[in-house]
């Protein structure tokens, strides 16, 4: 008598669409891919927008991300018709694809014209948003507007659930930042070994400075910049000044350094920047995520920005008591900010100044980075794991789970 075998069907993959308008979006879908895949017991295909970090994790681009890096509202206008050429396709790449979610990675900008038309044409697709638009700091009516065509945000700071609840927005869950996942990694570098390389002086203070990762940036704030560490070297003496810089900008820097009464070290490599952070006495940096990334190195800091003319003129519509990421989730201004015509090189001097003498202003600002610290860790579960674990109740389905996200989502 022969024996019968029975097999178990395959199950059939899932198919999860991700789009991002940036390279911190590339990063975070690269991550929530692999996590993705770790969680899942189903294979999964991935399709979308994206770049390198996609790519290798599986996630093929329709077009270049670098199509869609742009920042202020002065570089978008040439470039309109295309952008809304990619959008299309991209809006027609989900509906043949009929994915079971779609994730949307910050550049609400682009991101979100694509999850509009996309719930218009199928409205079945679930979508989630990876990291919150900024409703809480201007335009706050776009959280209620949000609910048309997200289903759920993924939120990076810890205050964002409880915003977007008070302003009538979307189910939001606090995933955490991700950051977090590269603190164990960020305070197991060897920061004197960096001192030895560069040839800095350990009797010398070190000053980090970070004129920003993009070109406009780097345009306003160079001059400035190079102002105030001449103000500060007559006040204090000789300091040492090194200054990350990523490679697309670093022709720009040089260029801008010529005028400056320091010759900073400049460095490439993502480990060198946060073992720079780790032997500063302070930072003087541009407005964005590095403000974050200082805090959660310990580091003192200046935060500054220059806007365009049209960003400026638009100041009054922001809401937030701060631009400053780490006063956000503090909820005070503990960290100095300088923006537009205050972004000057006495107003920065003076501001750096008892950073780097030492005294109350700079004891209040390490008890503030404690303090952010301790506000963003999550130790139970990575981010990307978080974010991985409710994307995939959406893409599968999972009544149980998605009820608990929505009924209780700040928990989550």
């Amino acid at each position: 008598m022969s024996s019968q075998r029975t097999s178990t069907p395959a199950l059939r993959p899932l198919k999860l669409f991700l789009i991002a308008g940036e390279h911190s979006g590339d990063a975070l879908g690269a991550k929530l891919i692999e996590a993705s895949r770790t969680q899942s017991a189903r294979p999964i295909e991935f399709q979308g927008v994206g770049g390198e970090l996609m790519e290798e994790q599986g996630c093929p681009s329709l077009f270049p991300l670098s199509e869609l890096a742009v920042m202020s509202l002065v570089d978008v206008l040439p470039r309109l018709p295309n952008i809304w050429r990619r959008i299309r396709q991209s809006v027609d790449a989900v509906i043949a694809q009929s994915p079971d979610a779609l994730v949307i990675l910050d550049s609400p900008e682009f991101t979100h014209q694509v999850a509009k038309r996309v719930r218009r044409r199928a409205p079945q697709i679930p979508i989630i948003d990876y990291v919150s638009p900024s409703v809480w700091a201007w335009r706050p009516g776009r959280a209620r507007k949000m609910r048309r065509y997200v289903d759920h945000i993924l939120a990076i700071l810890p205050f964002e659930p409880e915003a977007h609840r008070r302003l009538g927005g979307p189910a939001c869950s606090y995933v955490g930042h991700p950051l977090v996942e590269k603190l164990d990694w960020m305070r197991n570098l060897d920061a004197e070994a960096l001192r030895e390389r560069l040839g800095t002086p350990k009797d010398r203070p070190v000053l980090v400075v970070l004129p920003g990762s993009r070109t406009s940036e780097v345009k306003r704030l160079m001059a400035p910049f190079g102002d105030a560490l001449y103000r500060l070297q007559s006040e204090i003496g000789p300091f040492e000044v090194i200054l990350p810089a990523v490679t697309s900008v670093r022709p720009l820097i040089e260029e801008g350094l010529k005028g400056w009464p320091v010759a900073p070290h400049i460095v490439s490599d993502e480990a060198d920047k946060f073992a720079a952070f780790r032997l500063a006495r302070a930072a003087l940096a541009a407005s964005g995520t590095v403000t974050l990334e200082l805090a959660l190195a310990g580091t003192p800091m200046v935060v500054a920005y220059r806007a365009d003319p049209i960003a400026s003129s638009l100041r009054f519509l922001l809401i937030a008591h701060s631009v400053v990421l780490p006063n956000l989730i503090l909820g005070e201004n503990v960290f100095s900010e300088l923006l537009n015509k205050d972004c000057n090189g006495e107003a920065l001097s003076q501001a750096l100044l008892p950073l780097m003498r030492g005294g109350p202003e700079r004891d209040e600002q390490l008890a503030g980075v404690a303090s952010v610290l301790e506000c963003v860790r999550e130790t139970d579960e990575a981010p990307s794991a978080k974010a991985a674990r409710i994307v995939l109740a959406y893409a599968e389905q999972d009544s149980g789970a998605l009820a608990a996200f929505q009924r209780s989502p700040i928990a989550m």
